[in-house]
Formats: structure tokens, sequence, C-alpha cells
């Protein structure tokens, strides 16, 4: 008889079903009629103990008592879990064949092996536990996962990691915390100032973005374009841009932007009725693939863009869709990617589509379901793929709004698997004028393709029309139109924009060799773990929403420009994902990584303690307040106007 793990009651449900019938459900459990039985945590039954665990003295607050180091980690059952654990303690005394069902990630593995090691299952057990890794809940999905198996000893060193990710930020997150909260308190400050290994990157990214705009000095800059009329068509004017040459660098900025409006004035009026020779005639065709999968982070920024939602709200959606309707699959995912097997299946998906959701149906019908797009790549999927609907058919009436917003977003994108690139014709004029260079580019959507699925793609159809010239026709420049411009600042973060930065993270790092590692890992924080983060910011007011923007309080700034700057940057996190990376795959050992970050701790507590009160938290309000409204979160339906600054133009 096998015992199974879930590692929440939905999972242990969806496995239970695939077991023989008739079922006995008891407290915690569901027994089948073989005997094997399913039992679940609540997601982690244990936690963490707080500091006064491992000794009385660290109840109250105090630099002297930093750095706190445990000698032996403690975990404690949580109040809520204490039930369920203890129904899990007792059928791991009665079975001797074990299934790990935790969810197919670092943290999932991590979830359940804990459970079976605080509840000291044998040596002799634990060599011949089973690993099951399920992504989709429907009963088709399940048993055949039942049938592919592996043991979870191949997994061991994803939970090693996981388990230095937890402790490294238990220890660092519990030191700074305390430690600039107690500097913010001998300035005044009654409320906590938070630091994180991932949180702090990411306040300081706000930081800086809205002190930039705060700072910035607009600049003018000037552009000009020859209007070059085409015989052939009256009504068809060319406008070609100029591209100063290396004579112009003088009156240029860092950004090859000219700034000196005499010397365009000087080109455009030399320009005046000059012949136009073509020296360049590019035409081409162009492809653009389909849009991949959803990832849960690709998702959360175009559910933000689109439907205004947060990011935390669209995990929520998601995991409703995934455990209460079973109309997604796991929605925890980083991968945008599906397993060839898995195509097998997408003729019952598009007609579950069809039968769901009556908008899609027509799309559906102009589907090629013959196409297989790059989606599908088993060598780009691991532990879970992208999100994508399940076979299930199922009435949409009773999902609410955001359930129906979310199912249509990612069905939408499904299909498009199934639908032709989009295809442009792409036209490059390079005109000689008066021995000047001037550059005509045309792109015009010959075949929406996918496109289709998104109405039309106006921005991209208003572009330049550029006709096809042969090389060395000449027509006649009529005039040179100067536009007079100014530089403007980026746009304060937005949910969207922040989650962008985050799984992005890479451009905002200067390392060559720690971009290439954010590059390959998740970017800043995970899948899992962003949305909480965000809520967690709001909560402690280091963070505030106004209208769709994001900005700091004077709290974070504060704190941003009193932390070492290795703090503030993800240089730090991009070092430690490296090292849990080489851990979960067998060439970094856990100690080494610990024994570093405490040597890390010991030497910045060291300072806190010698420093004083640093200068840009003697500044800071008793407590943090804002001088304007808080967006709405509970209905989605108040949509405040946003106060965002202007992009910067593109040079």
């Amino acid at each position: 008889m096998i015992l199974y793990i879930a590692e929440k009651p939905s999972l242990g449900r969806a496995i239970a079903d695939a077991l023989p019938k008739p079922h006995k459900k008891e407290e915690g459990c569901i027994r089948a009629a073989n005997g094997d039985t399913v039992t679940w945590c609540i997601g982690h039954l244990l936690e963490q103990v707080e500091p006064d665990a491992y000794d009385e003295k660290y109840k109250r607050w105090s630099l002297e008592d930093l750095p706190i180091i445990p000698q032996q980690w403690r975990l404690k059952p949580r109040k809520s879990a204490a039930k369920q654990l203890s129904v899990i303690r007792k059928l791991l005394k009665e079975f001797d064949s074990i299934v790990h069902a935790g969810d197919p990630d670092r943290e999932g593995q991590l979830l359940v092996d804990e459970v079976i090691d605080y509840c000291k299952v044998s040596k002799t057990k634990k060599e011949r536990i089973q690993r099951l890794l399920i992504n989709d809940l429907n009963l088709p999905a399940v048993k055949t996962a039942l049938h592919q198996m592996r043991s979870n000893k191949e997994f061991i060193p994803l939970s090693v990691s996981a388990l230095a990710r937890s402790r490294a930020d238990w220890l660092y997150g519990m030191n700074m915390s305390r430690g600039y909260t107690l500097l913010g308190q001998k300035a005044g400050y009654k409320g906590v100032l938070s630091v994180g290994r991932v949180q702090s990157p990411l306040v300081g990214l706000v930081v800086r973005r809205d002190e930039e705009i705060e700072n910035f000095i607009p600049k003018d800059f000037y552009t000009l374009d020859a209007i070059i009329p085409y015989q052939q068509n009256p009504l068809l004017e060319i406008y070609a841009r100029w591209q100063p040459s290396e004579a112009c660098q003088p009156w240029q900025d860092e950004e090859g932007r000219v700034i000196n409006r005499k010397l365009v004035e000087n080109v455009a009026s030399r320009i005046v009725g000059q012949p136009a020779q073509v020296v360049t005639s590019e035409q081409k065709q162009s492809k653009q693939a389909p849009p991949l999968p959803y990832s849960l982070s690709a998702l959360q920024i175009d559910a933000s863009k689109r439907f205004g939602m947060s990011a935390q709200q669209v995990l929520d959606t998601c995991q409703s869709l995934y455990e209460k309707h079973k109309l997604i699959t796991y929605p925890r995912s980083d991968s945008r990617y599906l397993p060839n097997d898995h195509y097998k299946q997408s003729g019952a998906v598009l007609d579950a589509i069809a039968a769901n959701e009556q908008t899609l149906s027509t799309a559906i019908n102009k589907a090629d379901r013959h196409l297989k797009s790059k989606a599908w790549n088993d060598k780009k999927v691991d532990a879970h793929h992208a999100i994508i609907p399940t076979p299930k058919k199922q009435s949409l009436s009773s999902l609410s709004s955001y359930e129906r917003n979310i199912y249509q977003q990612i069905a939408r994108q499904y299909i498009m698997q199934f639908y032709p690139a989009a295809l442009y014709a792409d036209s490059k004029l390079v005109f000689d004028i008066a021995g000047g260079c001037f550059i005509a580019k045309g792109r015009v959507l010959i075949d929406a393709g996918w496109k289709a699925l998104i109405g039309k793609d106006s921005k991209e159809e208003e572009g330049n029309i550029v006709p096809v010239l042969d090389k060395n026709t000449e027509l006649i420049c009529r005039e040179g139109q100067i536009k007079d411009k100014k530089t403007e600042p980026p746009k304060h973060f937005t949910e969207a924009s922040l989650l962008q930065a985050m799984t992005g993270i890479a451009r905002f790092v200067a390392d060559k060799e720690l971009k290439k590692i954010l590059k390959e890992t998740d970017g800043l924080g995970t899948e899992a773990t962003r949305a909480g983060i965000m809520e967690t910011l709001f909560k402690r007011k280091l963070l505030v929403r106004n209208g769709k923007s994001i900005l700091s309080t004077a709290a974070a700034r504060g704190l941003i420009h009193a932390l070492p700057r290795e703090s503030t940057y993800p240089d730090m996190t991009a070092q430690w994902e490296h090292q849990l990376q080489a851990m979960a795959e067998k060439n970094q050992a856990y100690q080494p990584f610990m024994d570093e970050l405490e040597h890390r701790i010991k030497t910045i507590v060291a300072q806190i303690k010698t420093g004083g009160v640093p200068e840009p938290l003697r500044h800071l309000p008793p407590v943090e307040a804002t001088n304007f409204k808080r967006k709405r979160r509970s209905t989605g339906k108040s949509k405040p106007r946003s106060r965002t600054a202007k992009a910067r133009p593109k040079s």
C-alpha cells in the first residue's frame, strides 16, 4: 500500500480520483479501495521559529544581541496546520511506501521533504520514496503522471537548494531588518524598516527611478526629415530622417541627438529643391512568430496592462482556475514551453476552449491544428511547463469576471500557437541629398496571421509608407521639416513594468558575469514569490500605489540610501541564485554558501553597531504618510487616472 503526500488538498483530491474506488474519506486523508491513501499538506506545515525560540532575550530587539545565527536550525508547526501535521505523522508510521507529491518546483520539493524529516521517517523508508510530478489536475493527466514516477533521491539537491535559500533569507532578513529598524528608532522613526535579499533591490529600483524623474532636467534636441514627393503618386510623400555624419558629433549629445538648432537649420536650407538620389534600396519580408504560451510573470504583466489586475490578484485567480475549476495547468510556472508529448492532446484542449468560451470558437475554427509552434520543446521544459488550458469542458457561467478574463487570456495565447506568423513587407531607402544621408523606413502588414486574434495592429500599420525604388533613382526633395523636441524622464514604475523589471533584472546590472547569471535564472524573486514580495512592501509602507504608478515613500528612500550598496542592487541576488542553482545541480555544497553569508552578516552588523545612525535615516518622518489616495484593489472596477511621466523618446 502507498501513501501519497500532496502539497495541498486540491492536488490530493486529484490524485485520489485516479485511484481505485470506492473511497473512504477520513480526517485529513482519502483511502482508496486498494488501501492506497492520499493525504496533503496545506502549503507549508512548518515554519522557521522566531529568534526568541533560540533564546528568550531575543524577544527584545537590541543591537547588542545581533547577529542572530542559530547553531541548530529549528522548525515549528504552523498554528493553522498542527492538526494536519498530526494526521500525516500517524500515516507515515502506518505505511512503508511513500510518494512525494509536492508541486513541481524548488519550494514544492522542500515543503514535503521537511515534513518527512520532521516526522523522523526512517532512513530505509526514505530510500524508497518516489516523486510524483503533476502539472495538470485533470484525471487523464494525473493517471499519466502516476506511471512516470521517479526516485525522490534524484530531487534531494533541489531540496537542499531550497533549504539554503530559506535559511539564508531568514539570516539576512532577520538581522538586517532588526539592525536598520533599531537605527531608525534611534532617529525617531516608529515603523519597521524591512530589509530582504529580494525586496531591498526591488525598493532600490523604485527609489532610483523616482529620484531620476524628480531630478530630471529636460534638454532640447532637434530632428530633420527630408520630405520627398513621389512623382508616380502625388498623394505619397516620403519622409527620410537625416543621419548626422561624424563631423556633427561636437553638436550631438551622448545618445546621438542633435542639440544645435542652427546646424539643423543649415542642413534643412541646403536640401530644399535638391536631387534625392537612392543609394541603397532594400525590400524584404519579415515574419513575427506568435508569442509563446504564458509563464506566471508574463501573464501577470499582460493582465496588469489589459485588466488593471495586481500581481497577487492574477496569482490568486490562477490558483482558483487550477485548483477549484481545473481549467488551467499548474500556474506558478516560470516556463513558456511545452513538452512534445503534450502536442497529442492539443486537439482536445482546443475543443474544450471552443466549448467553454464561445467568443473564441471562431478563432479556433480558423486555427490550423496541424501547425506546431516553437512552444513545443522538450529541451526547454524541466519540472513544469507553460500555463495552458486543460481539456476540461465546463460552463464558465460560474466563474468570476477575473477568472473568466484570465481564462480567456490564457486560452487565446494557446490558440495563437496554431496560427501562422504575422508577415510584413519591410522597405528601406537611403538617399543622398546635397551630400547628406537620409533614411526612410517603412513596414506594411501583409498577413496578420496570429495578430488577427488581437485585432488590427494599428501602431505598426500607421508607419511611414515607403515605395519600392531602384538604386540610383532620382527624386527631388521639396523641403526639410525640423521638429523641436525635448528629452523626457522615464515613466514611474507600474505593476506591469515592475514585474518586467524583476523578470529582466539583468539589464540593471553592469557586471557582465552577473548579467549573464541573471539572464539564466528567474531574475529577481521567483514566479511564486514576486506578487507576495510586492504586497509586503505595500503593507510595510515602503512602496505605495498612486493610480497605476508605484512610488517609493520617504522611509524607502532613507532606508535605501542608508543600506550598503550591495543590498540595494540585484548583484547579490545574482550571486546567491548562481550558487543555489549550482546546489540544485550538485555543483555546489551547502556549507560554504552559508559560511560565507554568516561572515558577511557579521561584518555588516559590526558596521551598524559602530557607525551610528546613518544620515539618510535622521530625517525620516515618525510615521510614513502619503498625500494621495491609494488605489482600491478589492473590486478591480475602479481605475484612477495615472499620473505617470511621459516616456523618454528613442534616439
